[in-house]
């Protein structure tokens, strides 16, 4: 069928055919288009509009059309879009009835109708596998409850926590990600089909009908709207956008923390690769590529967000250069989701070294500062002063953590504050003892093992309620 010999004198140019095809990026939604043009003329017939006896034959060739595969399509780019490959297909198998399959409708509402029925599908299934992460995490942390490990802050020592604590700020991190993703797939669950170019129809359609056949949630009010909103495409890829800079993030750490000087993982021998020079390499590749391939999804939300800019109501061709960028996301969210979570998985503790850092550089400082609040009733900034002056006398004098004793704090309180502290050691012993603060932190979101298992309890009931 040509569209042009109406209109138009003559055909395209190849060259213009080629940069006017869509072809290449409809194949995505070529069952979803099967989809709706069922939904569609069983519609028409059971409203009336069409003779039910040419319904049954364009419902019969979509069958056929669906068993064959996109295979039986004629592809070539004067075609111009899979809408069109679709209805040759019917037209070839039944004549000229099958234009009957396009009453009441236009390829504006057909393939926004199309891009959500198959983006739907995509978003429960990137949903499904945060929902895997979140489990293999938590699995995870449930085997490093008791791992002391060092918190930073400016990537510098900060404070003693656990490697589960750690790990369940991923997990909760991911949590957020599913839901906004969720939660954009609530604006994605809405029907524009009907809408027909940009005014609906004065055929006597029924709307609800191909929103209840095509699962959507509710029908799209405005008919302008229907046809040219993309919003959704935005939301989800900035969805996507989120997802990726939570994954840059372990990305980051999973590299620092497998080098030497960090020395507290290793990543698994098959998420690594060697140098072709130094022989004794092993180089975090994966994880490097998982922190470059998130932004691509940076990349895409930028160009649809600039696409979508100021276009006039309602359709514009420019629409059609928004669904590469949102198919290129999907599939970039996708692999490097699957990707990170077996790398994840992969990666050995060692916990001598992670209990060494949580030791070392005074990371439990905090904890003495909060010792002499409770135990000698002091402001807080009083104390906090008088610890980080501890802290600079100790490193200038190359005194460790286990030689600060009590005469050692009151020289440096008698300096501030012209009285000494009188803090017997036993006290002082188990202000610095880093698993000692760990246990010490039981409220709600803390790092002492029964806070973090109340976590896990509470991240499974949210798993089970989802899965």
């Amino acid at each position: 069928m040509n569209l042009r010999s109406g209109r138009l004198k003559g055909k395209m140019s190849d060259e213009a055919a080629s940069f006017n095809s869509s072809l290449e990026f409809d194949k995505r939604i070529f069952e979803a288009d099967i989809e709706l043009n069922t939904a569609h003329t069983t519609m028409l017939a059971r409203q009336g509009i069409i003779p039910d006896e040419t319904a049954q034959n364009i419902l019969k060739a979509l069958k056929d059309l669906k068993e064959e595969g996109i295979g039986a399509l004629d592809l070539d780019i004067s075609v111009e879009d899979i809408h069109m490959a679709v209805e040759n297909y019917v037209t070839s198998k039944i004549g000229a009835d099958a234009g009957f399959m396009h009453t009441a409708k236009s390829r504006n509402d057909q393939v926004a109708t199309d891009l959500r029925l198959v983006l739907k599908e995509e978003i429960k299934l990137i949903g499904n596998s945060i929902l895997s992460f979140i489990e293999e995490i938590l699995d995870m942390a449930d085997e490093h409850k008791e791992t002391i490990f060092v918190g930073y802050t400016h990537l510098q020592h900060a404070q003693p926590t656990t490697f589960a604590h750690h790990l369940l700020a991923y997990a909760n991190a991911l949590r957020r990600d599913y839901e906004r993703l969720m939660d954009a797939y609530k604006r994605v669950d809405m029907n524009p089909l009907g809408s027909a170019a940009l005014t609906t129809t004065s055929f006597p359609i029924d709307r609800e009908m191909t929103t209840k056949l095509l699962g959507f949630s509710r029908v799209m009010e405005n008919s302008i709207d229907g046809v040219s909103s993309r919003d959704f495409i935005a939301e989800t890829v900035f969805s996507l956008s989120m997802l990726g800079s939570t994954i840059s993030k372990i990305c980051e750490e999973l590299i620092n923390w497998s080098t030497y000087e960090f020395g507290v993982i290793e990543i698994g021998y098959e998420y690594s690769s060697t140098s072709s020079i130094m022989p004794q390499k092993k180089n975090p590749d994966i994880a490097e590529l998982v922190r470059a391939k998130s932004a691509v999804l940076t990349g895409e939300l930028m160009t649809i967000m600039t696409i979508l800019k100021a276009l006039p109501y309602s359709y514009n061709k420019d629409l059609q250069e928004v669904t590469p960028h949102l198919w290129n996301s999907v599939d970039t969210a996708k692999a490097i989701l699957s990707i990170m979570r077996g790398m994840l998985s992969s990666i050995a503790v060692n916990k001598e070294r992670a209990a060494e850092l949580a030791k070392s550089n005074f990371a439990t400082a905090t904890e003495l500062a909060d010792i002499l609040v409770r135990e000698k009733n002091m402001p807080f900034r009083t104390a906090h002063k008088i610890v980080g002056r501890m802290v600079t006398e100790a490193l200038e004098n190359k005194v460790s953590l286990d030689d600060i004793d009590s005469n050692f704090l009151d020289n440096v309180a008698c300096e501030i504050m012209g009285e000494s502290l009188d803090l017997n050691d036993e006290s002082i012993r188990k202000a610095l003892d880093p698993y000692e603060n760990i246990k010490a932190r039981t409220v709600i979101g803390g790092s002492s093992p029964e806070a973090v298992e109340k976590v896990i309890v509470s991240l499974r009931t949210f798993l089970n309620e989802e899965i």
